[in-house]
């Protein structure tokens, strides 16, 4: 086993904090990853500390996950929300409380592991201020965003000269699949190192109740046809393209079909805005009776839910990664995903699930209608997406590799004579 001795490593997640509640706004896959991969390091021996910005003064500053592993909230603007496209202005504080917090407590780490582009920023500025090296992951490319949205905020350019200069600055760049690689090298830089170690799922989580038992705990019919979606309620994660196909599907008006959308929502954020509006849609589509929205669902459920569900729905319209695929199929349930980013990497298409075009509501329909209707393909679906998810998709494995590429760029340091002058 990959064990390490007392060797430190600061994970910087600025906007998606790892202690938080999965599901609430700004909360998502990547608050997942950086949580689940600081645990599973601490667990190989590194003592990992996972830096975020604190948003509320009810939130402890520090909060400890295990002996080796906790979150520090720092302090970057006033302690309040901020959407993440507003957090830029805020991150010479965030800067500099890092570097007290190390002066404080006689700490210098030389290896960070950044997320997201606002923490790439911090990092290059540690890397310049005290020669940390830098390994990130970005979690979205902006180049790849900005192709799918309507509206191109006023930070873009500041994004994408960030994200081209820490891919061709950081010692070493994580993409989370081959595609993810494929849209840095074409849309970024042809400059810089990069190595694919995918994301993970936590297998002894999910895929341990059927979905008999799980349609039980819920109160859902055993014969019921259920489609599944969970996540944000975001424009960008296709959420109307999943509802204007099952409003399509051969078996709608049939009494035992029901489609469960699944994602936290506050009153006044954007995913309550959107919320709102797929709820509008649910309705003039005349759909309601059908639809279901138990808003954000704990930790402790959501294993059911995706085990109760015949088909778990992925309509983003880019994904880096796409974590709920892995996750619903962990739990034996087959993908229907967007033929995008990631999805095109975790879900074989025929063989764990189904790929569609992102945003193309006929497809959408023709597949969910494929797999409701022959339950036996769907049973064999779901057996090969577990057996993927085992072989390749486990958060142990994950950071396995990811301690390995930490210990090959800190060998060179390690083993670097120290100079002594005449």
């Amino acid at each position: 086993m990959n064990l390490v001795t007392e060797q430190r490593i600061a994970l910087i997640s600025v906007h998606g904090d790892p202690a938080i509640e999965i599901g609430k706004e700004e909360a998502g896959g990547q608050n997942v990853y950086v949580r689940h991969v600081g645990e599973a390091l601490a667990s190989l021996g590194w003592q990992v500390d996972m830096f975020t910005r604190k948003v509320s003064v009810e939130q402890e500053d520090i909060v400890w996950h295990s002996p080796n592993c906790r979150t520090i909230r720092l302090k970057a603007g006033n302690v309040d929300f901020v959407p993440r496209d507003n957090i830029f202005g805020h991150l010479p504080e965030f800067v500099d409380n890092f570097l007290q917090f190390q002066e404080e407590n006689g700490i210098i780490y030389s290896l960070i592991h950044t997320n997201y582009w606002l923490s790439s920023w911090v990092g290059m500025q540690l890397k310049q201020k005290q020669g940390s090296q830098i390994v990130h992951t970005y979690h979205s490319l902006g180049a790849v965003k900005y192709n799918t949205v309507k509206t191109v905020p006023l930070i873009a350019s500041t994004r994408l000269g960030i994200e081209k200069q820490v891919l061709e600055t950081a010692q070493r760049i994580v993409a989370t699949s081959p595609q993810e690689q494929q849209h840095m090298r074409t849309f970024v830089s042809t400059k810089g190192d990069i190595d694919i170690i995918p994301c993970g799922t936590d297998i002894e989580r999910f895929g341990h109740i059927d979905r008999k038992s799980a349609r039980a705990k819920l109160g859902i019919n055993p014969q019921t046809k259920l489609v599944m979606y969970v996540g944000r309620f975001d424009p960008r994660k296709g959420i109307e393209t999943l509802v204007r196909a099952v409003r399509e599907s051969e078996l709608f008006g049939s009494e035992d079909f029901k489609l469960i959308i699944c994602g936290g929502s506050r009153p006044g954020r954007s995913d309550g805005n959107e919320r709102d509006r797929i709820e509008r849609i649910v309705g003039e589509l005349g759909m309601s009776q059908m639809t279901e929205f138990p808003g954000r669902v704990s930790q402790e459920d959501l294993p059911s839910y995706y085990a109760a569900a015949d088909v778990c729905v992925v309509p983003s319209h880019y994904e880096p990664f796409g974590l709920v695929a892995v996750e619903a199929m962990a739990s034996f349930t087959p993908v229907i995903a967007s033929d995008v980013g990631g999805l095109q990497f975790t879900v074989v298409n025929e063989e764990t699930g189904l790929l569609a075009p992102p945003q193309d509501v006929p497809a959408f329909a023709s597949a969910i209608d494929r797999i409701l209707l022959d339950a036996v393909w769907g049973e064999k679906l779901g057996q090969a997406a577990r057996k993927r998810v085992e072989n390749k998709f486990s958060w142990d494995g994950v950071a396995m590799q990811l301690s390995e590429l930490y210990n090959n760029l800190l060998e060179p340091s390690v083993a670097q004579p120290i100079a002594v002058s005449s």
